[in-house]
């Protein structure tokens, strides 16, 4: 029998949640407020699991968090929230959540995590807890977006940051990788040091490692003083090594040892020199490809992916377009002096179904044109340069986008529908949406010899969406 307590005010969704578990496996005790949690996670040893809900009368869930870890630090505790927090979800498992859930929950995924949280040692329960200060209104401001992906980046980020493990980030460009690694650095015990970044796809080569290792006075034509590098500069703070997958193999041998040896020797010098920095890494190319095909070290590889945060394109979260439209017209306006705009139904339908190739970096780009070119107190499609420059573009973007195959699929469904209707009455939609996406992930993987890369690429899915897909079909 497991003991869990859950701390909600709402009494009619804890006991819905309760109803849900085998009262012979589970039992469920209840609190309303959390300022009673404390004395009864010292009074009651035999607590399983804190089942917690964000927003508490009186005293927040995340204070009584921070109480509960203080008092019994392996105790699991899984978060419930009303409403979507990227500052929440960072915050909560910096300080050791097990989990940060939001409303409305998925059910299977609930049992799920509150079955294995219940089954885990103590040791495992918790391999990233620690305790920090608050998160900081600068993570809010960067970090914009509701949607799944981003609140799983978010948890990422909360577990991380507090550890010195090095971080390889992926992405396309323009979705935000800088912007993750700041919210790391800020949310990690190095956030009163430095965090610097280096472009590696920047710089040539010669160039590349003066910046990141310094050099001697005299040490190539040109140099004529000494120069203190990067690595030096950001000691016991972080570097962001962006676009890592540019850089040349013999400067790859040079950041290995330094990984290995945390010394550096500055070009034309050779005394060596103790740093102690946090590496965070990105990239918007295939460094498994890159291996393949010998550009790319393997052991540098492992080494700089200890935890690996994969950033979705924006049109694989297009629900988060309409708050970073808010988030950039509120910037924008505040630099120009001038109220926020109002976005009309039609001009955000267009938006909302635009690609975005260049992803976060092109919104912004497009809303700080738009308001510097409207005309009145709304955004109109002309306003921005995606529309106004395209030239037809995306009208034919659209036309495609109209093309459903509608008229396809149902010659090939007509012939089989009288036998569905025999066989799986109540079960015909979910039986052929998962026979058509096992057979649409099949075809596009068999087209691309297996690289599940260039298939997540082409279908417009994350890797890890792909992945599940793979696993849940059984597709070899």
């Amino acid at each position: 029998m497991k003991n869990i307590l859950l701390v909600d005010d709402d009494k009619d969704l804890s006991r819905s949640l309760a109803n849900l578990f085998d009262s012979e496996k589970f039992r469920f005790e209840f609190l309303e407020d959390g300022i009673t949690v404390g004395e009864y996670v010292r009074g009651h040893e035999d607590v399983d699991l804190v089942m917690l809900d964000v927003n508490l009368p009186t005293m927040s869930g995340l204070e009584v968090l921070k109480q509960i870890k203080q008092i019994k630090n392996e105790l699991p505790v899984i978060m419930i929230s009303g409403f979507v927090s990227t500052e929440n979800a960072i915050e909560a498992m910096s300080e050791g959540a097990y989990e940060y859930l939001t409303k409305p929950f998925e059910i299977e995924k609930l049992i799920n995590t509150v079955n294995k949280a219940c089954g885990f040692s103590a040791r495992q329960r918790n391999p990233f807890a620690a305790v920090v200060d608050e998160a900081t209104e600068a993570d809010v401001d960067e970090i914009i977006g509701k949607s799944p992906e981003i609140v799983e980046i978010a948890k990422l980020i909360g577990q991380v940051a507090k550890t010195d493990a090095a971080v390889l980030i992926f992405g396309e460009s323009g979705t935000g990788k800088e912007l993750v690694a700041r919210a790391i650095h800020r949310n990690s015990k190095r956030r009163n040091n430095e965090f610097l970044s280096v472009n590696c796809a920047a710089l040539p080569e010669t160039l590349l490692e003066s910046e990141l290792f310094g050099h001697e006075k005299g040490a190539f034509t040109g140099a004529y003083y000494k120069r203190i590098g990067r690595f030096e500069q950001a000691d016991q703070g972080t570097l962001f090594l962006d676009e890592i997958g540019d850089m040349s193999m013999l400067t790859q041998a040079k950041l290995l040892r330094v990984l290995q040896e945390k010394k550096i020797e500055r070009v034309g010098g050779n005394e060596p020199i103790d740093v102690n920095v946090r590496i965070i890494a990105a990239t918007n190319k295939s460094l498994v490809q890159a291996m393949k095909e010998g550009s790319f070290r393997v052991d540098l590889f492992y080494r700089l992916k200890v935890v690996s945060i994969y950033i979705p394109p924006l049109r694989e979260r297009r629900g988060d377009i309409p708050l970073l439209m808010d988030h950039f017209n509120k910037k924008f306006c505040s630099v120009v002096n001038q109220p926020v705009r109002e976005i009309p139904k039609k001009t955000m339908q267009m938006l909302m179904k635009y690609n975005w190739p260049g992803n976060i970096r092109e919104l912004e780009n497009n809303m700080h044109t738009a308001i510097v070119m409207s005309k009145g107190d709304t955004l109109q499609p002309d306003d921005f340069p995606l529309f106004s420059e395209s030239n037809g573009k995306l009208e034919i973007d659209l036309d495609v986008l109209k093309d459903d195959y509608t008229d396809t699929f149902k010659k090939l469904i007509d012939p089989i529908m009288p036998r569905l209707i025999v066989n799986s009455p109540g079960r015909i939609y979910q039986f052929l949406d998962s026979a058509f996406e096992r057979a649409v992930i099949s075809s596009c993987l068999k087209h691309f010899d297996g690289n599940q890369v260039k298939t997540s690429e082409i279908l417009g899915i994350s890797r890890n969406t792909l992945r599940d897909r793979i696993a849940r079909y059984n597709i070899y």
